[in-house]
């Protein structure tokens, strides 16, 4: 018999209210996916009230805040506050981003916060990138050459060649791009995504390295590459303003050409 609703145990309830102090005017409501494996229970939504008057501008300072005031148990990844780390990335009002790059100011009505899609959770918006990690480091990110500068000088490049790698090293490995590519949610356990496939085009596209041919011949397979169909999700999303679809295209098209 068909089954049209979600298992008992995969249904969000409602969880628990805090509501900030008496007198607060300026106020918004966060609502949070919580669940933590060290109980038995469903995951649950609670919402936050909170003084947008005594916090910061960002997502992330409400976050803490509700960490430090209000629930000491909530649990996510922060590191930088500036963009850089990419630690908290997460889905907020509905697209994957950075908590530290996004205004409050931004999201009208209530403020939802979900870990980030179609990654198993280890607790409330910390999501296991294990996978994404083992993916990257499949693609070999670093420098492989076997040629050897010349004594204490450095691999110099043109200003041409070194403008070949913008747009591709500023990738903070926030995987708000892949959770968010219906490709990779079908096919993620072959297909590498757009984060991982950016990074491995920021090394073909590196003048300084000499295994462009391997790194191309590695990507030639039905899954690993050729599973993106130019959804484009992933460059709407990416919160550094990136374009990890066109990266995809270079590769496909250094392949036609080798």
């Amino acid at each position: 018999m068909a089954q049209f609703t979600l298992p008992q145990n995969s249904k969000v309830n409602e969880g628990k209210h805090h509501l900030e102090k008496k007198g607060a005017k300026n106020t918004r409501i966060f609502t949070i996916y919580r669940w933590s494996p060290d109980d038995d229970e469903n995951p649950r939504l609670d919402s936050f009230e909170i003084d947008l008057d005594e916090c910061g501008p960002m997502v992330l300072d409400a976050l803490i805040k509700i960490k430090n005031e209000m629930d000491s148990s909530l649990t996510f990844r922060r590191a930088c506050r500036e963009g850089i780390c990419g630690s908290c990335s997460m889905n907020i009002d509905g697209s994957n981003t950075l908590a530290c790059l996004k205004s409050i100011d931004d999201v009208k009505g209530d403020v939802k916060i979900y870990p980030l899609p179609h990654m198993p959770v280890v607790k409330d918006l910390v999501p296991d990138l294990t996978h994404a990690y083992a993916q990257l480091t499949s693609v070999e990110p670093w420098l492989k050459t076997e040629t050897v500068p010349p004594e204490g000088s450095e691999r110099k490049q043109t200003p041409q060649e070194r403008e070949k790698i913008d747009g591709l090293w500023e990738c903070v490995l926030c995987f708000s791009c892949s959770t968010s590519c219906p490709s990779y949610w079908w096919n993620g356990d072959k297909y590498l995504g757009p984060a991982v496939l950016l990074q491995a085009y920021r090394w073909i596209a590196d003048s300084r390295d000499d295994a462009t041919s391997e790194r191309l011949k590695a990507l030639e397979d039905p899954f690993s590459l050729y599973r993106c169909h130019t959804i484009m999700n992933c460059a709407k999303t990416c919160p550094k303003g990136l374009n990890p679809g066109k990266a995809i295209g270079e590769i496909k098209k250094l392949i036609a050409k080798q």
